[in-house]
């Protein structure tokens, strides 16, 4: 289908989904809300395809212009100028509007779990993940994201075994989905008399959410244990069994919660993390059958995939994914250079996608 087929049918749809949200008997209705949604999407879309159409119109009146052979020097050099400036912005429009047209990933509006784990490297991995968990937590600040601890084991010295954390806000999953896998630290750990540089990891997976709906868990298929909260030390947060343990026994799927003092808060937020982990199993499935090639290109958000290394000694964050190197660690550990990351990494990603549906 060309890119005038697409456009045309775009606006179609647009009219008729207009006249639905207009004649729509319910407008409390999950349907009219997914319709209102569908409405707005749509709507930046055409209001570019406008744009477009216009921006044609007036070079099209400046190159009849310029050919007019009553047409003054001066006129046809004005002409000229404001022809290049709208040929460009007729390219930029244009680009625009393919990248609206590409599919999007329905996940993209999403809330994210975000799960971290100390991978090698001991009580140096550990501290590097806490790191990670506080970078996350500051970018979702800068967004004005809200960020809810989940579950936090940590070593007593300021590291974190494994860490999980609920990010909700708009476009949570679409900026953060490309920070699965595993990253790595190169530094001198604190405990190193003999200032070597050591290298530790820690793997990240970002889940989108899942409602209760896509994904069906039924009570015969969990096995729920409570257990005593443990803070700092293995000291007792609490003197209840309020922390919660559930068993996914057809998947083998473990979850924790134990930040809650409540055990039922507990409970609800280990099921949430639960559809998470089902939900993207399902994602996964899904994606397997489909072609990698293009996905690869700016990773498959695989744990075990090597994705980003932090160099402490040279200030230096490089995502080996795209090859891009930045020498503002510190301003990356603190959330506020990691936009530039994954500005580049959405970029490649959208380049990828319109190269493949060419």
């Amino acid at each position: 289908m060309s890119l005038t087929d697409k456009l045309e049918r775009t606006v179609a749809r647009h009219d008729e989904v207009r006249s639905l949200v207009t004649e729509h008997p319910d407008p409390a209705s999950s349907e009219y809300a997914a319709l209102l949604k569908e409405y707005s999407d749509l709507t930046e879309l055409v209001e570019r395809v406008a744009a477009l159409h216009k921006a044609e119109r007036e070079l099209a009146d400046v190159e009849a212009l310029k050919g007019d052979p009553d047409t003054d020097a001066e006129m046809s050099a004005l002409a000229e100028s404001e022809g290049a400036e709208l040929r460009k912005k007729i390219s930029d429009l244009g680009q625009g509007i393919r990248l609206l047209l590409l599919p999007r990933d329905e996940a993209d509006d999403r809330n994210v779990i975000l799960e971290l784990r100390a991978g090698t490297g001991g009580d140096e991995a550990a501290l590097f993940a806490a790191q990670l968990y506080r970078m996350y937590q500051r970018y979702a600040e800068l967004h004005g994201w809200r960020f809810e601890p989940i579950s936090i084991s940590d070593t007593g010295i300021g590291g974190y075994k494994d860490a999980s954390a609920a990010i909700s806000g708009k476009g949570v999953f679409a900026r953060l989905k490309f920070e699965s896998g595993t990253h790595r630290v190169q530094r001198v750990p604190v405990t190193e008399s003999g200032g070597r540089i050591h290298t530790s990891a820690a793997t990240v997976a970002v889940l989108p959410e899942a409602e209760e709906v896509e994904v069906k868990i039924e009570d015969k298929e969990l096995r729920v244990d409570t257990f005593r909260s443990q803070g700092a030390g293995g000291q007792h947060v609490n003197t209840t069994d309020s922390a919660v343990r559930i068993t996914h026994l057809p998947s083998g799927i473990v979850v924790s919660c134990q930040d809650e003092k409540s055990q039922h808060k507990n409970r609800a937020k280990a099921m949430k993390v639960l559809r998470a982990r089902l939900f993207e199993q399902q994602r996964e499935e899904a994606a397997a059958e489909r072609a990698e090639s293009r996905r690869l290109q700016v990773g498959s958000g695989d744990r075990s995939e090597k994705i980003r290394t932090y160099n402490f000694r040279e200030g230096r964050v490089t995502d080996h994914r795209i090859k891009l190197t930045l020498y503002k660690l510190e301003q990356v550990m603190t959330g506020e250079a990691l936009d530039e990351v994954i500005e580049a990494l959405l970029a490649e990603d959208q380049a990828a996608r319109l190269a493949e549906s060419q």
